[in-house]
């Protein structure tokens, strides 16, 4: 019998040619033949091969066709010159009417079946563990002398006909520090299936356990070490179980079929990936290209301009914008708050800051598929209403969303909010937005700039922002242009110090993400064309989708007229002073913002950031 020492180094046909005189003491491929691609093995009758390739294309992450065989073809020349498959994996399994009936070292018995049977070659991920070693990424699987670790998730394929099943990963331990180098490695070896799909914690896949693996083995992360999962070739082993044909073939879990082809063969994904923190409880990353986050980095100086000059340069924190729409574009329901009544000698007392750039993260997130709900205060709830209406008209909105009001009744209100039945394992809402909402300071009050008390006119929603804090997976952002907003707790030591009356009326309520903007709205603005940014970068689209079903197609961006306009947020300011609200910080009842005219000035903002 061969050991392992020198099996990384041997030409695949002579790994083949060893495989098929059964003189092998190992129980995977893992980090044999390195630099060439080794392929997950299918086997099914002729009359479903139509369908199994349909679904291959559809979920290309997990299933890279390779080569599909004729009926009773053994050989494939395309990817070796000597091969026979059904001697050439160290083990197979046969499967019968979706149930495993065997474990096999050899089909040569199967071969009269065989001959009205496909093979399906595909993709493995041990093709690219060549790949991360040369980037200095440490591959704990082959340290550990194991099979790689492989589970079954909650996330479900893309269903063609009889074939359908849920997403099938690989976990490799990646340290922090070198996951964007482990992304970079792997994104452009599409065949091999590209980049990661999940990045953190492993119950976002339904993932319950990391020491008990599906398939293969458990593999010991290291102090410092992250979980990071990769599109598995199994997830074909599982559609064939769910078929449940009457007589299918797999190669066994990390049994791969070593091919001639060289890892060298590299398909672009849409630029260079960057990797980001959106969350660290639970422990989640995204991925975007470094174009799209450029472009995000861009919006995000334009709206930093200090037209008030209030000071709010010291507020701005860089990367907060891309962050916040990253955590945005992963989050199914949002919740979002404005509302600040600062002219509380009239009525109503809101200001005209704020409504217009909700509504305009609430129209793209809407037209993304996401729910949206706003909770406002109980006295605005006729206001705010009538200006959801006006939205609906104008075409800024496809139809209402839902308007909700908090008040606290008693310590557990906010949960009970926010949660179902009050439990926070089980939130309503991924990420609560605050744009230009009366924030609570340190003594407990509300105040507008010039330092008048509020509270009267504002409920208690920052409690909701308060209790996100607590609840897994529930992620905040405060958007404000003067530091008494709520969520600018985060930059309240920079309020107090560069702030007119910022020692008195600094929010103390933090975010996960601050926004900051010349004028809030422009940074309800800047986020909605920002998730533009994101659903159109193929990297984290792919990243978003976990690699499984289609791609959106660049003709398809359904979003984009969802986008704000000059045109639509001209009737919306005139709807508002219509409605009898008025400019921030002038009290009109003009066409301005903030005392900025909204011709030439916000305007101008709206076609830069477009």
């Amino acid at each position: 019998m061969l050991l392992t020492g020198g099996l990384k180094s041997l030409l695949p046909h002579v790994l083949r040619r060893i495989i098929r005189c059964n003189r092998l003491t190992i129980s995977n491929t893992s980090g044999m033949a390195e630099g060439y691609k080794q392929a997950n093995v299918v086997i099914l009758h002729k009359s479903l091969a139509d369908d199994f390739e349909k679904f291959c294309h559809a979920n290309d992450g997990p299933l890279p066709l390779l080569h599909r065989s004729q009926p009773g073809d053994w050989k494939c020349p395309s990817l070796s010159s000597d091969a026979d498959i059904r001697t050439d994996c160290l083990q197979y399994r046969k499967y019968e009417h979706g149930a495993c009936t065997g474990s096999l070292k050899s089909l040569k018995e199967y071969s009269e079946q065989l001959k009205d049977m496909v093979t399906f070659y595909l993709g493995c991920s041990f093709s690219f563990e060549e790949a991360l070693q040369k980037a200095g990424i440490p591959v704990r699987n082959v340290e550990q002398k194991c099979n790689v670790s492989m589970y079954k998730t909650s996330v479900p394929c893309y269903r063609v006909s009889m074939f359908h099943c849920n997403l099938v990963v690989t976990m490799r331990p990646i340290p922090e520090s070198k996951l964007e180098a482990a992304v970079l490695a792997t994104s452009e070896l599409k065949e091999a299936h590209g980049a990661p799909i999940h990045i953190g914690d492993p119950g976002l896949l339904g993932i319950q356990d990391l020491s008990k693996p599906d398939y293969g083995d458990p593999v010991r992360l290291h102090p410092g070490d992250i979980p990071v999962f990769w599109a598995c070739g199994v997830t074909g082993v599982e559609a064939i179980i769910n078929c449940r044909a009457p007589l299918a073939f797999t190669h066994s879990p990390g049994c791969m079929f070593i091919t001639d082809l060289k890892n060298d063969n590299v398909r672009s994904l849409g630029g260079v990936p960057q990797v980001h923190c959106i969350s660290r409880d639970p422990l989640h990353f995204s991925v975007v290209s470094a174009e799209a986050a450029q472009k995000i980095k861009t919006l995000e100086t334009l709206i930093g301009i200090d037209p008030g000059e209030r000071g709010i340069v010291h507020l701005q924190r860089q990367g907060e914008l891309l962050g916040a729409c990253l955590a945005l574009s992963h989050a199914g329901s949002v919740l979002i708050t404005t509302g600040f009544p600062t002219h509380f000698t009239h009525e109503p007392p809101e200001e005209n800051d704020g409504p217009p750039g909700a509504l305009a993260i609430a129209a793209v997130l809407q037209a993304l598929g996401k729910r949206v709900a706003i909770v406002t205060d109980q006295r605005a709830m006729e206001l705010n209403k009538k200006i959801m209406e006006g939205a609906v008209q104008l075409g800024i909105l496809k139809k209402p969303i839902p308007l909700l009001s908090y008040q606290r009744e008693n310590a557990d209100s906010a949960l009970m909010f926010l949660c179902e039945n009050g439990n926070p394992g089980r939130p309503r809402f991924d990420h609560l937005i605050a744009i230009e909402r009366a924030g609570m300071a340190a003594d407990g009050n509300y105040y507008n700039a010039r330092k008048v008390n509020i509270k009267h006119l504002v409920d208690p929603i920052d409690e909701l922002f308060l209790a996100a804090q607590t609840i897994p997976g529930v992620t905040t952002t405060g958007v404000g242009d003067g530091g008494n907003e709520l969520g600018m707790g985060k930059v309240k030591d920079a309020v107090k110090k560069h702030i007119k009356n910022g020692d008195v009326i600094a929010c103390d309520v933090e975010a996960d993400f601050t926004v900051v903007a010349g004028v809030s709205n422009w940074g309800g603005y800047a986020i909605a064309c920002a998730l533009s940014v994101l659903r159109s970068c193929e990297i984290h689209d792919r990243y978003l989708r976990r690699a499984v079903g289609f791609p959106g197609a660049p003709g398809q961006r359904l979003w984009l007229p969802a986008l704000p306009s000059v045109t639509k947020e001209e009737k919306l300011l005139k709807t508002l002073v219509q409605l009898g609200v008025r400019s921030g910080k002038t009290a009109s009842l003009e066409m301005e913002v903030d005392g900025l005219p909204f011709y030439n000035t916000h305007s101008l903002m709206i076609e830069k950031l477009l």
